[in-house]
């Protein structure tokens, strides 16, 4: 057994190596990170939060956590918390409540007249507040094959975008895993969302790259983003598996994914969607922006 541990150690201290020559930071550990003290950011990632993973910090608490940190917007709010976002400086960088729900969405035509009032009302509140993305989604297949659901997509879609345009909002599909999580859902694969917005045919109509359900989908993260980074607005991170914590835990190396999204030249958020598992949920935050800050 001492054997084995020694060439475990050298094959760490080699890989650790690598890391540092490649000019990317290792993740570190936990208990490390969490006695950190925050560290300048070097600004060549729009760092963003997740609402949602945070739901039992008063969002008051999350904002002031937030700009501590150096984050610059949180995800999935809707217009009843804006004023809170705006009173703390922080952009709401993923805007929601125009959706129905995940599972009911733009590739059933029985859901178009709900969908194209719900973000007709929605995109001018979007705009007027300064904001820019809006989120939405395919829904469920319910049996539906590939190709009707790109159709019944296209032509929900395309009659909200003129009023996208014209208001400068982005409506944003987001790709999600239905392996695991949302079992059924159709925009699934970045390959049928690129095609989606090929159809749709707006500047005003892109995808959001969730990290963690395409990792567990199809895999291929970084080639998929460099090969497919003018179809995508904004990336979620998440670790594999679990969606927890993004550091050694997990199966992602998420310096290099961010030093891939750092080359295609995003300006827009990346925003950590990672359940936290600490005591100090805001110190697992402060690891997960720190990890991706290359």
């Amino acid at each position: 057994m001492p054997k084995k541990e020694s060439r475990r150690r050298a094959i760490k201290n080699l890989m650790m190596g690598s890391i540092t020559v490649g000019g990317l930071s290792s993740f570190g550990t936990a208990s490390e990170n969490k006695n950190e003290k925050n560290t300048p950011l070097k600004g060549n990632i729009n760092h963003a939060v997740c609402r949602w993973c945070y739901d039992s910090i008063p969002l008051d608490e999350l904002c002031i956590g937030a700009k501590e940190i150096g984050i610059k917007a949180i995800d999935l709010v809707g217009p009843k918390d804006w004023p809170v976002l705006k009173k703390f400086g922080l952009n709401s960088s993923m805007c929601n409540g125009a959706e129905i729900n995940l599972v009911d969405g733009w590739n059933e035509k029985k859901f178009h007249q709900q969908l194209i009032r719900n973000y007709s009302e929605m995109i001018p509140l979007v705009a007027s507040a300064g904001y820019t993305n809006l989120i939405c989604f395919s829904g469920n297949r319910r049996g539906m094959d590939d190709e009707t659901g790109l159709k019944n997509c296209t032509e929900g879609l395309k009659q909200i975008m003129a009023m996208a345009e014209k208001n400068k909002v982005m409506v944003i599909m987001e790709l999600l895993n239905s392996r695991v999580d949302h079992k059924d859902y159709q925009c699934d694969k970045t390959s049928w969302g690129v095609e989606l917005v090929k159809r749709v045919g707006s500047p005003n109509f892109k995808l959001l790259y969730d990290i963690y359900h395409m990792q567990i989908d199809e895999g291929d993260v970084i080639r998929t983003i460099l090969d497919n980074h003018q179809y995508i607005a904004h990336y979620h991170t998440g670790g594999v598996p679990g969606r927890n914590e993004i550091d050694e835990t997990q199966e992602l190396y998420y310096p290099a994914i961010m030093q891939a999204i750092v080359k295609t030249g995003h300006k827009g958020y990346v925003a950590q969607e990672f359940i936290p598992t600490w005591t100090d949920k805001l110190g697992a935050l402060r690891q997960g922006v720190q990890i991706c800050d290359v």
